[in-house]
């Protein structure tokens, strides 16, 4: 039997063309321009959420502190009692720090430090413990406002 012989026809070539790879570009950038602000939104709650839960710890080791020599910390003591024998007073009778595993005072998320007052102005029977948030400003609201165990 013989083959037949058919002439190859002209392969068209495939693929995108311009204009088809600029509306999927305008498509992306859309998706992102809409999704991009909630993700970004849900990292500064992650860092409230980190605050929070850096300040309960503070607290537990405030508490520990209190426990072991009868008070808290004075607010020119400060957190550093917690790493640190203090000097002055009240005179911190029945140490048995350090009470936190940190050689040194933690940050808040924002890279900012924690405000210590003992006794408190909000909590006046104990301690204000608080960061000033994502503005670093006292006060605030929204995603600035301040983060605090009041």
């Amino acid at each position: 039997m013989i083959g037949y012989f058919c002439p190859r026809r002209k392969s068209r070539q495939r693929g995108f063309t311009l204009i088809e790879l600029l509306v999927v570009i305008v498509i992306i950038g859309v998706l992102a321009s809409v999704v991009g602000p909630r993700l970004f939104g849900r990292a500064d709650q992650g860092k409230i959420a980190a605050a929070r839960a850096q300040i309960e710890n503070f607290s537990l080791a405030l508490d520990n502190y209190q426990l072991d020599t009868g008070n808290y910390p004075s607010s020119q003591q400060g957190l550093a009692a917690l790493l640190n024998k203090p000097s002055g007073s009240p005179s911190p009778q029945g140490w048995r720090g350090p009470y936190l595993k940190a050689r040194e005072l933690p940050t808040d998320p924002w890279g900012n430090s924690y405000q210590y007052i003992s006794p408190g102005k909000i909590n006046k029977s104990w301690y204000d413990l608080y960061s000033f948030g994502k503005d670093g400003q006292s006060g605030g609201d929204g995603d600035a406002a301040d983060v605090g165990n009041f």
